[in-house]
């Protein structure tokens, strides 16, 4: 994917990456409220609530979604700044592995389900390739050439839905590009995902992947997986096919859809409030700001599980050991005890650390990557479509669902 412009299928495009899928609807899409105003009153009146976060808001949907499958077990979620940061800086206590672990074997395998030392050899071993030293790496090799490649479909249209159009495939093709997958590969996977059958269609894309690196390695993610040595139990060994289709599965799942989705989240950010259009066009080191903001004010991922191994007290709340534990990213991001005016979208106001990525020692693994594709994005689109703005004959885009948020629309003009 180096090199040449790519070519790509405007129509393809569109289709593999439609909101109103069924898919999008089990991760909660069909969820059209406001959650703040709940997290707001939830965060007075606890910050501790027994309960899943979707349904003490008032969503009626499915929950079987990251890490809501365990509808057995007793659910509690908590709505503030410190105490969502303080569960996931204590691993000991919440842990990332279900009770039991799970039936996905993929799942189990990967650094998501461990904990410890483990985890940290295992993360390790490709944490490297995503430090902010590497975003040039990511940038250079898949992330610029898939950028311009979309415009390049719609540039002389003067008109597009940029959710669907532009943000959606580009996470999708840089990753599957950092594997050696090419880009119809990947579509290839994008479709089957759709119809919830991803896992197999990826294992036998990327299996021989695995096999040609170990003969002859390349400048690649795979190849980096293939290189690595990692010691358990005083013994040293190669990263096995299943240890590596586990990382990257988890790399694939984990940034395509919520990269997409937070892109979408910026670009409506600065579309409603185009002066910040014009500051990043008068200056693109504003955008650095801009992104941090969009993803403190409207994390796509609202909050996540963990699980009990002790019983525990949180503000008043007798938590059992054995319990999933959900700290509210999105609600402790607009803490009014940590930001002032927490619910505006200001990428002028003082930086102070957030959760959207998450933190501790599960702290999100690409989040550089993610704003290395966000930043050259909209870097682009900025230098390419002159008076870019929001569409004013079409619907006003808003920001959807539960536990994967995201635009209806990103609709925009330009001259």
């Amino acid at each position: 994917m180096t090199g040449a412009r790519l070519a790509l299928d405007p129509a393809r495009i569109r289709e593999l990456f439609d909101l109103r899928s069924r898919v999008y609807d089990r991760m909660g899409g069909s969820f059209e409220e406001d959650p703040y105003p709940a997290f707001h009153r939830l965060r007075e009146t606890g910050p501790v609530h027994e309960g899943t976060p979707g349904r003490l808001v008032g969503f009626e949907g499915t929950e079987a979604f990251q890490g809501l499958p365990f509808l057995e077990l007793r659910h509690f979620s908590a709505f503030d700044f410190a105490t969502c940061d303080a569960i996931v800086r204590d691993p000991e206590t919440f842990s990332s592995r279900p009770p039991g672990g799970t039936d996905l074997a993929l799942y189990d395998a990967s650094m998501l389900s461990m904990d410890g030392e483990r985890h940290r050899r295992y993360r390790a071993l490709v944490q490297p390739s995503f430090l902010p030293k590497r975003a040039r790496w990511w940038i250079e090799n898949w992330i610029d050439t898939t950028v311009h490649a979309l415009i390049d479909t719609f540039e002389a249209n003067g008109r597009a839905d940029l959710n669907v159009e532009f943000c959606a495939a580009i996470p999708l093709l840089t990753i599957c590009g950092s594997f050696g997958i090419s880009v119809e590969q990947a579509l290839d996977i994008r479709a089957v995902v759709a119809a919830n059958q991803g896992i197999d269609t990826f294992m036998q894309i990327v299996s021989p992947i695995i096999t040609a690196r170990r003969e002859a390695p390349a400048d690649d993610l795979i190849s980096v997986l293939v290189r690595a040595e990692i010691t358990e139990d005083g013994e040293t060994h190669v990263l096995s096919d299943g240890e590596i289709l586990a990382f990257a599965f988890l790399l694939l799942a984990a940034g395509s859809g919520t990269t997409w989705k937070q892109m979408g989240i910026t670009l409506v950010a600065m579309l409603t409030h185009p002066e910040w259009v014009d500051a990043v066009r008068a200056d693109p080191e504003v955008l650095k700001s801009v992104i941090e903001e969009g993803t403190r004010w409207m994390p796509t991922d609202p909050a996540f599980a963990r699980f009990t191994t002790r019983d525990v007290t949180l503000h008043g709340v007798d938590i059992p050991a054995g319990a999933v534990v959900h700290p509210c990213f999105a609600a402790a991001n607009r803490d009014p005890d940590r930001w002032e005016r927490p619910d505006e979208f200001d990428p002028g106001r003082p930086p102070r650390p957030h959760l959207a990525f998450g933190n501790g020692p599960h702290v999100c693994l690409g989040m550089h990557v993610a704003r290395a594709e966000i930043d050259t994005a909209v870097r682009a689109l900025v230098a390419r479509l002159p008076s870019l703005r929001l569409d004013p004959d079409a619907e006003p885009p808003r920001i959807i669902g539960m536990y994967e948020r995201g635009p209806t629309a990103v609709p925009a003009v330009w001259d």
